[in-house]
């Protein structure tokens, strides 16, 4: 299961990191795709956080400057390798409180799958709005990825 998440993260470090390199070469990113970008970054951080039992350091919505983009992602990656490379049961339950306040339990592997489709998804939003605002949005499908 580690190996498995580590693959995964790794992909999911190479998209976001593509991504924030596409966006710093841009004049001007699309403010949707700023605000799902940042929203990518923030939830991967407050879950990290609720695995490890700490305070998450951004709100879900919070936005971030694109010259800290790479900060924070490394750092998001660095704790997920942590996370993966420190767990002895992948079907340990997580307790942890939503945005909203209610109280929920899911597995360590729920958690860690759902940081990297939660990704993906937003990933395809902001290629969508880089569609509707003329630009071209960069191919990462998982299987190129793998050739």
């Amino acid at each position: 299961m580690k190996v498995f998440f580590n693959q995964l993260f790794d992909y999911n470090f190479y998209c976001n990191k593509k991504l924030i390199e596409e966006c710093i070469k841009l004049e001007k990113v699309p403010e949707k795709s700023t605000m799902l970008f940042s929203h990518i970054l923030n939830a991967h951080n407050i879950w990290n956080s609720r695995i490890l039992g700490k305070a998450a350091e951004y709100k879900v919505w919070q936005i971030h400057p694109i010259q800290e983009w790479g900060d924070i992602h490394y750092e998001n990656q660095r704790s997920s390798f942590e996370i993966t490379t420190n767990a002895a049961d992948f079907e340990l339950r997580i307790d942890y409180e939503n945005a909203e306040g209610r109280l929920f339990t899911n597995t360590l592997q729920d958690i860690l799958f759902h940081i990297i489709n939660h990704s993906t998804h937003h990933r395809s939003q902001i290629a969508m709005n880089f569609r509707d605002n003329e630009l071209e949005p960069l191919s990462l499908d998982y299987i190129s990825y793998k050739r």
